[in-house]
C-alpha cells in the first residue's frame, strides 16, 4: 500500500476517534442520574429525531462526503496487487463502522458517568442491605404466604436448616374421608463413613450412629441423598425433630432466605446463608439500637434512589421487636410502607444497565449492519472504479507517446 495513502487513512482513523471521544464526553456529562432510572431506561439506540441523532447524520454525512473526495482526489492513481487491494478495503469498512458509530461511545458516556455516581461496590453494598431487610420490608399481607415464609427457609442457627415431612391420619380405618395432615421438621444433617460401612448399614450398627440415637433401619429410613467421595460415602440425612413453632430463638422474619436483588458473582446460596446470619444476629444478639440503624440506613437508601417512603426508622423497629416477641400473634401492621414497584423496578434496571448493557438496541441492529455494510460497499466500489479508471487512463496517456 502506498506510503501516502497509509497516512491519510491513520489521519482518518485519528479524526473519527476524536468525534468519538467528543460524543463520549457528551454522554458522560448528559446522564440524568440514578434517581432518574425506571423501567425503560437504556442506554442509547440512534432515533432520527433528538440532537445525538441529527448531529450524528450531518457529521458522518460530512466527514464521509470529505473523506471520500480526497481519497478519490489524491490517493487513487496507483495500481494495487490483490493483498493491497484487500487490506484498502479492510482499513475503508473500519472506518465506515467508526463513522457511523458515534452513539455508542455516547452510550458509553452515559455509562461511565452511572458507574462514577453508583460504583459497582456501593451498588452491592445497597443490594446486600436490602437483601438482609428484605423480610421487614414486605406488605403485611404477604406474611401470611406459606411460600414466601415456612420453617424450611430457616437456614440459620442451627440446627436449621430443617425438611418438612407430611404424613397423613386416618382416624377410622374405613373412612378415607375422616383424616388430617401432621407436619413434622427434621433438621438436615451429614454423615460421612467408609463405603464398606455403609454396604453392611442393615446388619450392625454404623460407628457413630448411636450418639444419634438411631436404628440402622430407621437411619435407612431418614436418608436423603447419598455420595461417594474416594472410598466414603457422604449421606445426607433427617436428624433429630425441630419443633420451629416454639422455638424461642425463631420467629416469622427468619422463614425466608428469598433475595431481592442478589449480588453479581456470588453463589446465591452463599449470600442467602450469609444475609441469615445477619439478619438473626439483628434480632436476637445484638442490641435493638443495631436494628434502628439498618433501618436508618434503609432510609437513606430510599433517598438516594428517590423511592417515595413513609417508613420511620424508630416506628419499624418496634414494630419488628414486637412480633419477634409476639410470634404466635397474627402479623396485620407493619410500618413499612414505601414505593416498592419503583424500588423494584429501579433495581432491576440498574443490575440490567451494569451487567447486560445494551449498547446497539435489538431494533437497529439489522438495520445498523445493513447500513455499515452499504456505506462500506459504496465507498469502497467508488475507489475501485475510480482508481480502475485512474490508472487505466494514465496507461493509455504512456501508451499514446
Amino acid at each position: 500500500m502506498d506510503k501516502q495513502l497509509k497516512k491519510f487513512l491513520i489521519k482518518s482513523v485519528i479524526v473519527l476517534s476524536v468525534i468519538h471521544l467528543g460524543y463520549f464526553i457528551y454522554g458522560y456529562f448528559k446522564f440524568d442520574g440514578i434517581n432518574k432510572i425506571d423501567i425503560y431506561t437504556e442506554f442509547y439506540r440512534f432515533k432520527f429525531y433528538d440532537d445525538v441523532s441529527i448531529s450524528h447524520f450531518f457529521i458522518t454525512s460530512l466527514f464521509l462526503f470529505c473523506f471520500l473526495v480526497l481519497l478519490l482526489r489524491n490517493h487513487s492513481k496507483k495500481k494495487y496487487n490483490v493483498a493491497n487491494t484487500v487490506k484498502i478495503g479492510a482499513s475503508l469498512l473500519l472506518i465506515s463502522f467508526l463513522s457511523l458509530t458515534f452513539f455508542i461511545s455516547y452510550s458509553f458516556g452515559l455509562n461511565a458517568k452511572m458507574r462514577q455516581e453508583l460504583p459497582e461496590k456501593d451498588f452491592n453494598k445497597d443490594k446486600t442491605l436490602l437483601n438482609v431487610l428484605y423480610p421487614f420490608l414486605y406488605n403485611y399481607t404477604s406474611y401470611s404466604s406459606d411460600k414466601l415464609f415456612n420453617p424450611e427457609n430457616i437456614l440459620y442457627p442451627k440446627p436449621y436448616p430443617v425438611i418438612a415431612e407430611k404424613d397423613t391420619i386416618y382416624y377410622e380405618p374405613d373412612n378415607r374421608e375422616n383424616y388430617s395432615v401432621e407436619t413434622n421438621y427434621y433438621s438436615i444433617d451429614t454423615l460421612k463413613i467408609l463405603s464398606s460401612d455403609y454396604k453392611n448399614i442393615s446388619s450392625k450398627v454404623i460407628s457413630g450412629m448411636a450418639d444419634l440415637g438411631l436404628e440402622p433401619k430407621e437411619f435407612s429410613k431418614r436418608i436423603i441423598s447419598k455420595k461417594a467421595i474416594g472410598d466414603s460415602t457422604e449421606i445426607v440425612f433427617k436428624g433429630n425433630e425441630v419443633d420451629p413453632e416454639y422455638d424461642e430463638d425463631i420467629c416469622i422474619f427468619l422463614e425466608n432466605k428469598i433475595l431481592y436483588i442478589p449480588v453479581h458473582n456470588v453463589s446465591e446460596a452463599k449470600q442467602q446463608y450469609q444475609n441469615a446470619v445477619a439478619r438473626y444476629k439483628l434480632l436476637y444478639k445484638y442490641n435493638q439500637d443495631s436494628m434502628l440503624h439498618s433501618f436508618q440506613r434503609l432510609d437513606t437508601l430510599f433517598k438516594k434512589y428517590k423511592i417515595e417512603s413513609q417508613i420511620v426508622p424508630k416506628d419499624l423497629s418496634h414494630d419488628v421487636f414486637y412480633f419477634r416477641d409476639h410470634n404466635r400473634e397474627p402479623l396485620n401492621e407493619i410500618r413499612n410502607t414505601f414505593d416498592r414497584a419503583r424500588l423494584k423496578e429501579r433495581f432491576i434496571t440498574l443490575e440490567r444497565l451494569f451487567y447486560k448493557p445494551n449498547y446497539l438496541h435489538p431494533s437497529i441492529q439489522i438495520i445498523f449492519m445493513i447500513v455499515v455494510l452499504s456505506v462500506w460497499i459504496g465507498l469502497f466500489m467508488l475507489y475501485l472504479i475510480w482508481n480502475y479508471m485512474k490508472t487505466r487512463n494514465h496507461q493509455l496517456s504512456t501508451e499514446n507517446k
